[in-house]
């Protein structure tokens, strides 16, 4: 699995991106959310991806944030809701707006979204529902918060701590802190709090 790129930005034509990394030129669709944030062609980026692994091809989908791509994997998970779905919801919609949408049950927001009829709307806030929490969110905010905390919060994630776990943990952490200090931090304040 291809969990993140950093390369350099070589071409922009939406919603697709050709990214360098080291030679080796990948193509990947974003979201217009992250679209709009990506630098100017030539400037180094960092995109968390998500591997589609098709019999007739491979897709590559990239994402500025880690929420962005766990929300995104969450969206895929939903009988009917395909990738591209998915990515145009992440386009039309900001992961809190989503979530909110998801809340309050708004379905008038989600069928604004291009190709999102009122059926699919009901499904997606009927699955969601339970799926998508606010630690989706927080951990969005912690990580661009962090330098290091996207790498640290992923450790503890594979490690089997759960998203609110990992999140609390991260946000104790110096800012200063190396990955490796990092996940020895998070780790020791994890055993004291159980």
């Amino acid at each position: 699995m291809i969990g993140r790129l950093t390369g350099i930005l070589l071409e922009k034509h939406p919603p697709q991106v050709l990214l360098d990394v080291q030679g080796v030129g990948y193509e990947v669709d974003v979201p217009m959310s992250t679209f709009y944030d990506l630098p100017a062609t030539g400037m180094q980026v960092v995109l968390y991806t998500h591997l589609v692994i098709r019999e007739d091809m491979h897709l590559l989908f990239g994402f500025a944030t880690e929420s962005e791509r766990q929300t995104f994997r969450q969206l895929v998970k939903i009988s009917g809701v395909g990738a591209r779905t998915a990515l145009a919801l992440l386009s039309g919609l900001s992961v809190s707006d989503l979530h909110h949408a998801v809340e309050t049950q708004d379905s008038v927001k989600l069928i604004r979204v291009p190709g999102i009829g009122k059926k699919t709307a009901e499904r997606l806030l009927l699955e969601l529902r339970d799926k998508l929490d606010s630690a989706v969110i927080d951990s969005g905010q912690a990580k661009s918060a962090l330098g290091n905390g996207a790498d640290i919060l992923n450790a503890l994630l594979s490690l089997g701590y759960n998203d609110k776990e990992a999140d609390w943990a991260v946000k104790q952490i110096s800012a200063t802190a190396t990955i490796s200090d990092g996940i020895r931090q998070a780790l020791q304040f994890l055993s004291k709090a159980k």
